[in-house]
């Protein structure tokens, strides 16, 4: 794909308010109540991965965004919008592979692409998209956007969303293509896209307050389907606050299947569970936190539980360690302490204890552990600092040949709409 400068796309977005009238007129009955949004992120990131063969990465990367979005034709309930958004490192630091050979990965390779570009229309609680647009799902476990990686994942579908009744919201999908967040050309889960026929399906009701259901059922083409219930909510006790997350989910064979994709397999088999339980309480400043999730072994199947198309980094350990559920399966428990100093910012910690879903043919299950702390702090209201930090220790017998792993980032986030 051609790259896009987005400086020059920049300075059009803001000559356009001061075009004159002749040519301000006719556009006005095309595009109306336009809004835009920029967003620039700076970021620094340092990977050190012990015996690995290779040096320690350092990446300085910049995401520049721009978008708009408009109703269309003057009609009330039909909007569209446009995104272009594009990963540098203007050559500073980029001591890091797939930049530079020998160095650490850091999955934020120099590239450019439009990552929205939809056409939606709203009429008696009834939504219909159609086009590119990012998609995140409930905690993003199973459907998200990778929003922390600089290029994000995006979704070229036909989609129809139902809130017209109060608590209730449904919604149905059908993908073509998943834009990942990788440079590399070529079609697959590694690659830059990944042709699809996948459905989504997704419900929730608000029963009371403190209980929200929500059932999904996201068939992925030539991999999987993942059938699950959720169930969250937030009650209060005395002076604390507790909010809580119970879900199960299983992943069967794919019910959708095309020979001529990429990614096709012929017999696949695909038979493993899921459980998440969190619990979280707040009192005045301070949060406590205790989570435990469970992604089983592929028993009989071909893979363990993993869900390709989530905001994996939010999941098992900011150090990325289990991007890929080993065949074992993944025990995850955590545990989180977090303090809110309001205008001083705040600061979280997460311990995590990783083991096996079953013991390898050793009898080992120890698959390390990892401490994970980040502040955040908020300059103004449009710019924000973040300083983060994940350790990984493998531990003596780690037998997936894990190594500790050191990572940190230093970043700033300035943010702009219009009104």
């Amino acid at each position: 794909m051609r790259k896009i400068n987005l400086s020059l796309m920049a300075a059009a977005i803001l000559a356009s308010g001061m075009v004159s009238n002749v040519m301000a007129n006719p556009l006005e009955n095309i595009l109306s109540n336009p809004k835009y949004s920029l967003e620039l992120r700076p970021r620094y990131e340092y990977v050190d991965v012990d015996n690995n063969g290779k040096d320690a990465a350092k990446a300085l990367t910049v995401r520049t965004a721009i978008g708009m979005s408009a109703q269309l034709f003057e009609v009330e309930g039909l909007n569209a919008q446009i995104q272009a958004m594009s990963v540098n490192n203007f050559g500073w630091i980029d001591d890091y592979a797939p930049e530079t050979n020998g160095y650490e990965k850091v999955a934020d390779g120099t590239q450019s692409r439009i990552t929205q570009a939809n056409i939606s229309y709203s009429a008696n609680g009834f939504t219909g998209i159609f086009g590119r647009k990012m998609v995140v799902l409930d905690n993003a476990r199973f459907i998200g956007n990778v929003g922390w990686r600089q290029m994000p994942q995006t979704y070229d579908l036909a989609a129809i969303a139902y809130n017209g009744i109060e608590n209730l919201s449904l919604l149905g999908a059908y993908v073509t293509q998943v834009n990942r967040i990788f440079n590399s050309d070529g079609n697959g889960l590694s690659n830059t896209h990944m042709s699809t026929g996948t459905v989504l399906l997704h419900a929730s009701y608000k029963v009371v307050p403190e209980l929200t259901l929500t059932a999904y059922d996201y068939m992925i083409e030539n991999f999987a389907d993942h059938i699950g219930i959720r169930a969250t909510g937030k009650a209060k006790l005395n002076d604390i606050t507790l909010k809580y997350t119970a879900e199960y989910a299983v992943q069967n064979d794919p019910s959708l299947d095309d020979e001529d994709d990429p990614l096709y397999i012929a017999n696949r088999k695909q038979d493993a569970d899921y459980y998440n339980l969190a619990l979280d309480a707040t009192y005045d400043a301070f949060t406590a936190g205790v989570g435990y999730e469970v992604l089983s072994d592929k028993g009989d199947g071909d893979y363990a539980f993993w869900t390709p198309l989530a905001t994996l980094h939010a999941m098992n350990g900011w150090a990325d360690i289990f991007l890929n559920t080993p065949n074992e399966g993944l025990d995850d428990l955590s545990v989180k302490l977090a303090y809110n100093a309001k205008e001083y910012g705040k600061i979280v910690g997460i311990y995590h204890d990783f083991k096996s879903d079953v013991d390898n043919t050793q009898g080992d299950d120890d698959l390390g552990n990892e401490v994970d702390i980040a502040y955040k702090y908020k300059i103004n209201k449009n710019l924000g600092f973040l300083l983060k930090g994940a350790w990984y220790n493998a531990g003596d017998d780690s037998f997936l040949d894990k190594n500790d792993t050191t990572k940190y980032w230093v970043q700033l986030d300035y943010k702009f709409s219009s009104k």
